[in-house]
């Protein structure tokens, strides 16, 4: 596994694995692992081997937030004239599906990161919210929108009003997360989600993830004008042809990408 000082990566298979190691500060996210991050994925992304992303954090903390430090002593002019934002724009552009395996403390930016993921498995024991409030501010990274859209309006206002946090059950019942899993398993089975979506053909899953993002993202007319030209698109690919004939052929598809 290689690794900078704040993010460690190995590929296994067809499968990226990046993970987040801050122990120290529970993983917090400021804005030099946040720049480090998105070029890492938009790295994976352009690699024709990698498949599916797998995002981790530790068993203690996914990312317990923003690094407070970074921001304490910013003004408004501060904040505006920093390039933060647009490294959450330049993950929100990743193609390929990203797997989140979430454990612990997934909070403020922590929340927003997991909600940027395509598939979110997480331990039993995660602690999920916005807590933003508590320090006087507001999430700004997407936070109050792809919550609402998630979860709806009256449970993402307690959310973000109170700043309390989700267990895993209610995380799983709102829809905010795919998949619970016992504590022990968190990461070996965010890993075998990762693996059973490589097998699928890479420009079907990028098309297919596109077409589901923009359910949330659209106006419904447009979504479904957009569906279906990344439907007719794939008829264009030998990915197509593979797995109907392997279909019709009572065998497994062997997908290259094409």
């Amino acid at each position: 596994m290689s690794e900078t000082s704040h993010l460690l990566t190995k590929t296994d298979g067809h499968v990226a694995v990046i993970r987040i190691n801050r122990p120290k500060v529970l993983n917090a996210l400021n804005l030099e692992l946040m720049r480090d991050l998105a070029g890492l994925l938009e790295q994976y992304d352009a690699d024709e081997s990698v498949r599916v992303i797998l995002l981790a954090g530790s068993e203690r903390a996914w990312a317990a937030g923003a690094d407070i430090s970074d921001m304490a002593t910013a003004t408004r002019t501060d904040m505006e004239s920093r390039d933060q934002f647009e490294q959450w724009e330049r993950i929100k552009a990743i193609k390929k599906p990203i797997v989140a395996a979430v454990s612990g403390f997934a909070l403020g930016g922590g929340c927003e990161l997991m909600m940027h993921c395509d598939v979110i498995v997480c331990s039993e024991t995660v602690k999920i919210g916005q807590p933003e409030i508590n320090i006087g501010v507001m999430p700004g990274a997407g936070g109050t929108q792809r919550l609402t859209r998630a979860i709806g309006k009256a449970v993402a206002m307690d959310i973000v009003l109170s700043g309390r946090f989700l267990s895993a059950k209610e995380a799983l019942a709102f829809g905010l997360v795919s998949r619970v899993v016992p504590k022990e398993h968190w990461f070996d089975e965010a890993l075998k989600v990762a693996h059973a979506i490589a097998t699928k053909a890479p420009i079907s899953l990028q098309n297919a993830k596109e077409s589901v993002l923009n359910a949330s993202e659209r106006h419904l007319s447009d979504g479904l004008v957009r569906e279906r030209e990344l439907f007719y698109m794939l008829f264009d690919t030998d990915d197509q042809t593979e797995g109907m004939r392997a279909f019709m052929e009572k065998r497994r598809p062997v997908f290259t990408g094409k």
